[in-house]
């Protein structure tokens, strides 16, 4: 008698070991379960933990709730100023409800995958290429309202949507090479331009001192001579002021001056005259 009781018992506590571990599940930290008995959405989420279920009748399906970066593959499309370009992106994302992740869409991560691909086109068509280029920050924030506005009823979240690259056709590349050379050289045209009118004010001002200060020329010719000096080259080039060419200027034209008057004869005076007469 007492050996069957004993019997009975160890093959009790074995039924119930193996239902035990049959009906005994785990829910990591980052996951959510979801309870689904004979077929029907059943209970609250289970948080995480240690949790039972019935065997053969419930079915707990894990829910990950982490961030998903999901790549989104490169787009062909046309932009509103008529330039063909492809542009790929990527997508952060997470789960907000598992249930209903779960119950209200087949393939969550399916399903945003191809709304990100949809809306990236769409994106394309209604922007221009500058836009794309330069102002990605707001059609990200475009591009995010456009994914997230559906997947609130699947029960995720879009985090972020960013745009990677844009990749164009060479031509459109070698056009905005020559641009942005064109450009360049504009620009350098006018610094130069606004330098030689700024060092033409100074050079003004400088030639007005000097014409007052007479001697302030004099100092700048010998500061330039020794500048010269200071480099130890063999020949030393000495400037020549410009008022030394005008002295010797007006010097030859006076001399020309007196060649060109008539020659006077003098001739010997009478015996009754002292001085010579001028004939």
């Amino acid at each position: 008698m007492v050996q069957e009781l004993v019997g009975a018992i160890a093959a009790a506590g074995g039924v119930g070991l193996v239902y035990l571990a049959m009906a005994a599940r785990v829910v990591k930290q980052y996951e959510r379960g979801v309870l689904f008995r004979l077929g029907r959405l059943a209970g609250d989420v289970r948080m995480p933990g240690f949790t039972m279920i019935i065997p053969f009748v419930d079915r707990l399906q894990k829910v990950n709730m982490q961030i998903v970066t999901m790549p989104v593959p490169a787009q062909e499309g046309i932009t509103r100023d008529n330039v063909t370009v492809r542009v790929d992106a990527v997508v952060y994302f997470r789960v907000i409800d598992a249930a209903s992740a779960l119950v209200k869409v087949e393939d969550y991560k399916f399903a945003v995958s191809q709304m990100a691909q949809t809306s990236l086109r769409s994106i394309i068509g209604k922007s221009d290429l500058d836009d794309l280029l330069s102002n990605r920050e707001k059609l990200n924030q475009g591009l995010e309202l456009m994914i997230d506005s559906p997947a609130v009823g699947w029960g995720v979240q879009v985090d972020r949507v960013e745009i990677k690259d844009v990749s164009l056709p060479d031509t459109m590349k070698r056009s905005m090479a020559r641009q942005a050379e064109a450009d360049r050289e504009r620009r350098a045209r006018i610094i130069n331009a606004d330098a030689e009118l700024q060092a033409s004010k100074k050079l003004a001002e400088a030639a007005q001192q000097m014409s007052d200060q007479p001697a302030a020329l004099q100092l700048r010719l010998l500061q330039t001579v020794m500048a010269v000096a200071a480099e130890k080259n063999s020949t030393l080039v000495l400037p020549i002021p410009v008022e030394l060419l005008h002295f010797l200027e007006r010097g030859g034209q006076n001399g020309d001056a007196a060649a060109a008057l008539p020659a006077t004869a003098v001739q010997p005076a009478p015996d009754g005259d002292r001085g010579p007469r001028a004939g």
